[in-house]
């Protein structure tokens, strides 16, 4: 029985994957690197800012540290909140379908984006009281596909939660984007719903649901899946 929905939250709230990639773009081009939209969606997708830089640069034979990847990550930050200040698109039904399932089950989101442009651009379109809890990237470790964001938002569900029986994660439905996420939500117990905002149907083929937008699905179409 389906009691918890965990979403992800650039490229299925937020169209905000492009302003990512230009942020990163706009740092990495005073590094003296470039990055390609092609290689940002093959190869880094869904990593959260730390293990961008550390990945990204490692492929560049660039040294790195702690001290060159928190510099990196704090001028992307900067960037990125300028860049989505100018052009926050959400995508077409999520409002509506957060607010109509969040009648009846419990939300959350579970991302590897910094808390700061979450509750940004979800207090810009209105719904941040329609989630219990939200598990950013500095609130794990290990970011997609390791599952740990996806136990971390069940777990402060189930404690934030007045009622006293616990929500199991075969009981959790994720909502997802990248290929990352689903490996994730499997990894988790947890089924998954794919839209296909980043990536064709075909490369999110391990998704127990796959649709082209959230628009217009019910919840009958989730209870499907358990």
């Amino acid at each position: 029985m389906l009691k918890a929905v965990i979403f992800d939250f650039d490229g299925v709230i937020a169209d905000a994957e492009p302003v990512h990639m230009r942020a990163f773009q706009e740092v990495l081009y005073q590094e003296g690197l470039s990055l390609s939209r092609d290689e940002y969606y093959d190869k880094y997708l869904a990593l959260d800012d730390k293990t961008f830089f550390a990945a990204f640069l490692k492929d560049k034979n660039r040294r790195s540290d702690k001290k060159i990847i928190s510099a990196l990550m704090a001028l992307k930050s900067e960037y990125f909140n300028r860049l989505i200040r100018e052009s926050v698109i959400m995508f077409p039904g999520v409002k509506e379908f957060i607010t109509n399932i969040g009648e009846i089950y419990s939300l959350a989101i579970g991302s590897g984006a910094l808390r700061n442009e979450i509750e940004f651009i979800l207090d810009y379109a209105g719904i941040r009281d329609k989630f219990m809890a939200i598990t950013s990237a500095e609130d794990v470790t290990n970011c997609k596909p390791d599952p740990e964001v996806f136990f971390t938002a069940l777990h402060r569900i189930n404690s934030l939660s007045s009622n006293d029986e616990n929500i199991f994660p075969d009981e959790c439905l994720v909502v997802e984007d990248s290929i990352h996420g689903i490996k994730a939500a499997h990894s988790a117990g947890m089924k998954c719903l794919a839209v296909t905002n980043s990536y064709p149907a075909e490369r999110l083929s391990q998704a127990d649901m796959i649709v082209s937008s959230l628009e217009g699905i019910k919840t009958e179409d989730l209870e499907r899946l358990f």
